[in-house]
């Protein structure tokens, strides 16, 4: 039996200033507009890590440093198949902050994210990211009806 699947890899990064600050990127995806921390696509043959570590750099212009990984989020892709995001977080740095083609980006008050217009489902993502009890977002199709599980 072939126990294969059809797998998209991704990260996202909640980067911490240790001052109460968290970086993000008003994305400018059309697919997935809003709010959200830095990532993006896990290439071919590359480790998860380095894969962060490259996504923060090119979108952010800042290094980051020993990043975390603190869970996941996974959801179906049409067609069949599932598309992963390694959910990762850091608190060391170094660079300049430089915004890219995917968004502009900035240091937001953490208590002031969910005042932000947010991607759809990243509100529930921030649940992983913040509750060391909780490991992954999963979101499913269950008899015809799109949903979610924090686990």
């Amino acid at each position: 039996m072939d126990r294969s699947e059809r797998v998209v890899l991704t990260n996202m990064c909640m980067v911490c200033d240790g001052a109460g600050n968290v970086l993000v990127q008003d994305r400018l995806d059309p697919n997935w507009p809003g709010v959200a921390f830095p990532g993006g696509h896990v290439e071919p043959g590359e480790s998860f890590t380095a894969a962060v570590v490259r996504e923060v750099r090119e979108e952010t212009g800042l290094t980051i440093e020993a990043p975390r990984l603190c869970g996941l989020k996974q959801f179906p892709l049409e067609g069949g198949g599932r598309y992963i995001v390694f959910l990762y977080q850091a608190d060391r740095f170094s660079g300049e902050l430089a915004s890219s083609q995917e968004g502009k980006v900035f240091w937001l008050e953490r208590s002031r994210l969910e005042t932000m217009e947010l991607p759809v489902s990243f509100a529930q993502t921030l649940q992983v990211y913040e509750n060391d009890s909780l490991g992954e977002h999963y979101i499913y199709w269950e008899d015809g009806e799109l949903k979610q599980d924090i686990l």
